[in-house]
């Protein structure tokens, strides 16, 4: 065989090498990691996950920074911190409920209680400083850029047997944790739009190609959620006027961009009374 079609055939070989190579660099490439881009996918990816702790890690490095994501993720990371606190917040009573009922071992059923009301407030102070930086803004309308949440309204069955007394197995509690979470994000999202507890109106809000609700419906909502939170820190549970009113006081911040209503003025002098009431 001549040189030169030795030559020829290991420069075939030597194609194929060249076409993949090419091909491969040619591919789409995703978002840079610590990119505002890769945040916001990332978001996108563990909420579908079901991993909302991580979504609000992802969604609070993008809320302090202004980029194209900033107002986004400011509004999904409250409502995701105000619906896991309800989340929390609503198993502490489920077995609260349980100690009342179960007479031989109220304690076992009180310590899971105060540790998810723990955890509730830890929310609760994250959906503050959330709102903090939010409340420095003007955005209206408010952005939901955010898939419907999953989830079901009703109470998970395993709570309900909670409430009587029934210490559920461990595989039982993380099945009612998920669940419990999924309902608080579904129901603050209710709100959000307008529609507290109508699931079905909610749902159709979210079917518009961009999904937007007026500042004032949105400031409503979170006005609601802290006002819910600030029990957290009454006599009978964590016991901290101080947090109680920090709280409190952020509610009445977010009624006075919304329009007087009969709803309005109820829930100032609740969250007054409140306050008032628990004053140190």
């Amino acid at each position: 065989m001549t040189r030169t079609c030795t030559r020829g055939l290991a420069l075939a070989a030597l194609i194929p090498a060249f076409v993949l190579l090419f091909s491969c660099s040619s591919k789409p490439v995703g978002p840079q990691p610590g990119s505002p881009e890769f945040y916001w996918s990332a978001a996108k990816e563990t909420t579908a996950m079901g991993d909302y702790v991580k979504t609000t890690m992802h969604l609070d490095r993008l809320a302090s920074k202004e980029t194209e994501y900033t107002t986004r993720a400011q509004a999904w990371l409250m409502v995701l911190n105000a619906g896991m606190a309800k989340g929390y917040m609503d198993m502490a009573e489920n077995f609260e409920s349980g100690a009342r009922a179960n007479r031989s071992d109220p304690l076992s059923f009180r310590r899971v209680a105060n540790n998810y009301r723990q955890t509730a407030g830890r929310l609760s102070l994250q959906l503050a400083q959330a709102f903090d930086v939010f409340s420095k803004t003007t955005t209206d309308p408010v952005p939901l850029a955010f898939n419907f949440p999953k989830g079901n309204p009703g109470v998970p069955p395993y709570l309900l047997r909670v409430e009587k007394g029934i210490m559920p197995s461990e595989a039982d509690i993380e099945a009612a944790h998920s669940a419990s979470l999924d309902r608080g994000i579904l129901l603050t999202t209710c709100r959000a739009v307008g529609a507290p507890e109508d699931t079905a109106k909610a749902a159709e809000v979210f079917k518009a190609e961009k999904v937007e609700v007026p500042r004032a419906t949105f400031m409503l909502a979170m006005a609601n959620a802290f006002y819910d939170q600030a029990q957290l820190y009454t006599r009978k549970k964590l016991s901290d006027p101080s947090k109680l009113k920090a709280l409190g006081d952020r509610a009445l911040a977010a009624l006075k961009g919304v329009p007087e209503s009969k709803e309005t003025k109820d829930l100032t002098r609740k969250i007054q009374d409140l306050i008032k009431k628990e004053k140190g």
